[in-house]
C-alpha cells in the first residue's frame, strides 16, 4: 500500500470515528433502522404495494439494504449493488419519493438518538433526489431538485 493510500485509510478511519462519536450509529442501530423503516413502509398504502410486489425475500433485502445503510452512514463498503438501475423500472415519482422520506424520518426520530437520525435523513434526502433527478432523465425530463415536505427534514 502506498503512502497516499495509507493517507486515505487513516482518514477515512477518523472520519467514522467522529460520525460513531458523534451519532452512536452502528451495526444493530441500522438493522433496527432499517426493519423499523420496512415494517411501516410495507403497511403503507403508496409506497407499500410496490415493495410487497418487488422484494420476494424479505431477510435477503434486510441484508442488502442494513448493507447499503452501513456504506452510506458508516462509510463500510459493504454495498455493491446499483441503487438507481433497480428504482429505473419502478412506478415512482415525486409523492413517492415524499413519503418515502416521511417515514423514513419518523422511523429515525422514533428509533436513533437525534444525532444518528439527523446523519440518517441528510443521506436520505440526498438519495431520493439523486434517484428522482436520474429517473426522470431516464424518462427525458427535466426538473430541478424537488422541495421535500419539512416533515422529511
Amino acid at each position: 500500500m502506498s503512502v497516499n493510500a495509507d493517507d486515505g485509510a487513516a482518514r477515512r478511519s477518523l472520519l467514522v470515528a467522529d460520525i460513531v462519536d458523534r451519532t452512536g450509529i452502528d451495526e444493530l442501530m441500522i438493522d433496527r433502522l432499517v426493519r423499523g423503516f420496512y415494517g411501516r413502509a410495507r403497511r403503507d398504502p403508496l409506497i407499500g404495494p410496490i415493495f410487497e410486489r418487488e422484494v420476494r425475500d424479505w431477510e435477503a433485502h434486510f441484508a442488502r439494504m442494513r448493507d447499503f445503510w452501513s456504506s452510506v452512514a458508516l462509510m463500510s463498503g459493504r454495498y455493491h449493488g446499483q441503487p438507481m438501475a433497480a428504482h429505473l423500472t419502478l412506478p415512482i415519482d415525486t409523492p413517492h419519493f415524499n413519503r418515502w422520506l416521511e417515514l423514513f424520518a419518523m422511523t429515525a426520530r422514533e428509533l436513533c438518538p437525534p444525532g444518528a437520525a439527523a446523519h440518517f435523513i441528510a443521506r436520505a434526502h440526498r438519495i431520493a433526489d439523486s434517484l428522482e433527478l436520474g429517473i426522470a432523465a431516464r424518462r427525458g425530463e427535466i426538473r430541478s431538485a424537488p422541495m421535500r415536505p419539512e416533515s422529511s427534514l
